[in-house]
């Protein structure tokens, strides 16, 4: 079986292929210090619930953007799956040109998510992936990433409000029954909630207008369900895209191999 591992600046998600379906899959806290030891005592109750064990496992891929945990990964792999992981870089990827000035910028995150938006949805694309950043990533005809941009994601942006103003509560964030809020709570939402679907809308359609070609957008991440039903600027909500790339590069890497 194959443990494929996207190891994100918030959380990280844990999934398990049996050949080509995924049998399960997990969400956890990102640490830098938790051991490879901690993660195969979290791993293994889970794994039991839905009846496996850490001995099915014998390959592991791992796309990580936090360097201090990539350590703790790696030993898991080798010390509870006697194998050694695929790391993912922005030059080891088949099939996978990065056409923008300094390939090795690219976060590992935004390549697997283009292997599993094209690869499922064909290109060109739009990828609007929302995390502890929101990246809006583009993806060619061909599969290859072309760039893309960065902003701050809706909970940093909450979180930064928060800390800021000494007076504003740390609330949830949900789509409000209206615009205008007629409290404090309501007016944070809102400013929150709808400024990031006008960040979404204004930042496709510029996209866009700058690309010149048809495009669908696909969106995923953690918190991307927030925004289904709330703008028609995305065609596809796929939660499932990170984990789907990773299980593809996999697949690419073991055929290169034969």
């Amino acid at each position: 079986m194959l443990l494929a591992i996207d190891v994100g600046n918030t959380n990280s998600v844990i999934a398990l292929f049996k050949g080509d379906k995924l049998a399960a899959q997990w969400r956890t806290s990102t640490s830098a210090v938790r051991t490879a030891d901690e993660y195969a005592v979290w791993l293994s109750q889970l794994m039991g619930l839905v009846g496996y064990k850490l001995t099915d496992v014998n390959d592991c891929v791992i796309s990580n953007v936090v360097p201090q945990s990539l350590f703790h990964f790696r030993n898991l792999s080798r010390r509870y799956f006697h194998c050694e992981p695929f790391v993912i870089g922005p030059d080891n990827i088949p099939g996978v040109e990065v056409r923008i000035h300094e390939p090795s910028e690219v976060g590992a995150d935004r390549l697997v998510n283009a292997v599993g938006a094209y690869s499922a949805h064909g290109g060109p694309l739009v990828v609007v992936d929302s995390g502890t950043a929101t990246n809006f990533d583009i993806i060619g005809a061909d599969g290859a990433f072309e760039g893309g941009i960065i902003a701050p994601g809706i909970n940093l942006s909450m979180q930064a409000l928060h800390d800021a103003a000494a007076r504003l509560p740390r609330i949830a964030i949900q789509q409000p029954e209206t615009v205008i809020g007629t409290g404090t709570v309501g007016a944070m939402q809102s400013g929150v909630f709808w400024g990031y679907v006008g960040l979404i809308e204004g930042l496709i359609a510029r996209i866009k207008s700058e690309y010149k070609k048809p495009m669908k957008v696909v969106a995923t991440g953690g918190v991307a369900s927030l925004f289904e039903g709330a703008t028609d600027a995305v065609d596809i909500f796929d939660t499932d895209l990170t984990i789907r790339g990773l299980y593809e590069i996999h697949r690419r890497v073991e055929a290169a191999k034969a």
